[in-house]
């Protein structure tokens, strides 16, 4: 099966070698989380890695932002839209929510950029433009959009982080429309703040089911061991395992026994 490789060495092991081609998947997470550095570290590996051009469509940042926030982690995507590799567009939501507003907006650049990938950074800000409700029903015709176009979409949406729960896509309706589902989510451990991802949905593929610990780098997001002898992670209550617990005061027993003999 075809797989968009994110060039995230450990992220696409978790997913079994990368997003399922052409599949939806949604990046959820709370602000300073790295939403928008994992979604531009894909674009820009898929250009230069993988020969995939890409679109940042962005309803948030002015593109000088987006290009000095880029070249904090080397990544000069000016040089990557001079190459014809990828394409920074911003604009209004409004825009893309009128009749025939994704062809108006992206039809020619998908002409002459021939993507692979986008990303659309965020969701949450369409739902400030359609009625209650209809967020649903204008997500799914973007998303429908860029798809018959044979272009992969990863849309991100900044969820926010409740104490005793986990960000539920279910909440806003988009379960039924996202294939693939990574969150991103802060953890308190032993009195320190700590940055959890997992992969919480991925229809027609196995995926690694553990939590791992990530960190924003200066070359970008890199993901490290797993959470290992902690329940409860995902609902912010964390807590050491009680078979962990058992298993370290047997082996401290025992080695202490051994020491005495």
């Amino acid at each position: 099966m075809a797989r968009n490789k994110t060039g995230i060495i450990e992220l696409d092991e978790m997913l079994r070698g990368g997003f399922m081609d052409k599949d939806a998947v949604m990046v959820a997470g709370s602000a300073g989380t790295g939403k928008t550095t994992l979604a531009l570290e894909y674009l820009v590996n898929g250009a230069t890695q993988f020969g995939e051009p890409g679109v940042y469509l962005t309803f948030e940042q002015l593109p000088d932002q987006i290009y000095r926030d880029a070249e904090n982690f080397g990544w000069d995507l000016r040089k990557l839209e001079s190459e014809n590799k990828l394409r920074v567009v911003c604009t209004s939501p409004d825009l893309l929510l009128d009749p025939e507003g994704e062809e108006q907006l992206l039809g020619e650049t998908i002409k002459e950029l021939q993507p692979r990938r986008m990303v659309i950074d965020s969701l949450n800000h369409l739902e400030m433009y359609v009625p209650r409700g209809d967020l649903r029903k204008e997500a799914y015709r973007i998303l429908m959009y860029i798809k018959t176009r044979g272009i992969s979409p990863l849309v991100i949406w900044e969820a926010q982080q409740g104490p005793e729960s986990s960000y539920a896509v279910t909440q806003i309706g988009m379960s039924f429309l996202i294939d693939c589902l990574v969150l991103l989510k802060f953890v308190e451990i032993n009195s320190s703040m700590k940055k959890a991802l997992a992969i919480m949905k991925m229809r027609g593929s196995d995926h690694d089911k553990r939590l791992r610990e990530y960190e924003i780098t200066g070359h970008g997001l890199r993901v490290a061991a797993p959470f290992l002898g902690y329940e409860g992670i995902i609902t912010g209550s964390p807590h050491r395992s009680l078979t962990q617990e058992v298993a370290g005061a047997w082996d401290t027993a025992f080695t202490r026994t051994k020491h005495k003999q």
